[in-house]
């Protein structure tokens, strides 16, 4: 069925950090000032009920051209009306932020972030980073120009569980990775009752992208990414379909995504099918296998064991632990991203998974891919 095509691609990764800040004390370090960009993404509930409890970053303003969306949130989670803009050039004029924090629909992060960088203001957008690798390469662009940082935001990064099964892979303790499967997704946003201002671009394909392929299928594509060492796969074949027409009829709400990589493969499998909303992996090597289990859980067997060990990973770091401390320790210079789930390089090849799966699915065919070129 899959005859193999090739795409060649003409930019590269490059490490995110260009002109880090010097460190700065824990003890002496200032509230990072952030302003956030966009309430149609429903993720933002979470981002407004873990504000008030972080002492490392100060909102400072609100952009939404949306009145009727700013009234339900300013009422739902009591702000003052005086953080609410409904235009960006007056909100960087009057609050000076540090970083915008982007709940837009994916399409439109790319000219969020080209604006906030010409502004010398770093980004931190919720996954994926963009709808195409085209929008990919300029949101790269203005990061190197104006020397800010541009973080993407997965859920799972702040997963223990992850992290442990991260480094068990890194650290040879499974030996060579052969195979690694990731389980993403939920029973739809329909379903699931995500709001009136979420579901239509969520299951659009030009405001998303896709349907579960990228609303779910970067998460795996994420943590494969970091997995091997932020090299892209050397072909990605996936298969998606619509099982609830009804529901779904402009997008796909299931999908399986093969990568190949020397001597490995990764089995990615993002849906809006599932019984129950699951976020798991599975990592095979020739010495053992890790399996996460929800937000910290662990099954692991190494050679020469009869049965498999449950652990729980050691808990993060707390500017590991979350969103808003890893911003402000990035915007601070006390974490470097590099190369980790939320850095640019790293995302700029999940875009490049994500838009060649999204090809094959199309097309039918396997598609080739090669690393992106400085």
């Amino acid at each position: 069925m899959f005859k193999r095509i090739s795409i060649p691609l003409t930019l590269a990764a490059a490490t995110l950090l260009s002109n880090p800040a010097p460190a700065t004390a824990q003890s002496d370090a200032k509230p990072v000032r952030v302003a956030i960009i966009g309430l149609v993404h429903g993720h933002v509930m979470g981002l407004f009920s873990a504000l008030p409890k972080n002492t490392n970053v100060q909102l400072v303003g609100i952009v939404e051209s949306d009145k009727a969306l700013s009234q339900k949130y300013a009422a739902r989670y009591h702000l003052a009306q005086n953080l609410f803009y409904t235009s960006s050039e007056p909100m960087f004029a009057a609050t000076h932020p540090d970083a915008v924090l982007v709940y837009s629909t994916i399409k439109d992060h790319r000219k969020i972030i080209e604006d906030a960088a010409s502004h010398n203001v770093s980004s931190m957008v919720e996954k994926p980073l963009a709808t195409t690798l085209e929008d990919a390469l300029a949101i790269r662009a203005a990061a190197r120009a104006h020397h800010v940082q541009v973080l993407t935001n997965y859920e799972t990064t702040w997963y223990a569980s992850n992290t442990e099964a991260l480094n068990e892979a890194a650290s040879g303790k499974l030996g060579t990775i052969r195979k690694v499967v990731v389980h993403d997704g939920h029973e739809g946003p329909k379903e699931i009752g995500v709001g009136p201002e979420w579901l239509p671009w969520l299951t659009d394909p030009i405001q998303n992208g896709a349907g579960a392929l990228f609303d779910f299928g970067c998460y795996g594509a994420d943590m494969v990414t970091v997995m091997m060492h932020g090299q892209a796969p050397l072909s990605v074949t996936a298969v998606t379909q619509t099982d609830k027409p009804g529901i779904y009829p402009h997008v796909d709400d299931d999908a399986t995504v093969i990568l190949r990589y020397p001597g490995a493969q990764a089995v990615l499998m993002p849906s809006w099918d599932w019984s129950f909303a699951r976020k798991d992996m599975e990592v095979y090597g020739m010495d053992g296998y890790a399996i996460t289990v929800a937000s910290d859980g662990m099954r692991v067997r190494y050679k020469g064991e009869k049965e498999e060990a449950r652990t729980t990973a050691p808990a993060l770091p707390q500017e590991r632990s979350n969103s808003l401390d890893y911003l402000a320790a990035a915007i601070r210079g006390q974490i470097k991203p590099g190369d980790d789930m939320t850095s640019l390089p790293t995302n700029m090849v999940v875009v490049q998974i994500l838009a060649a799966a999204r090809e094959s699915a199309r097309t039918g065919k396997t598609i080739d891919l090669k690393p992106l070129a400085p």
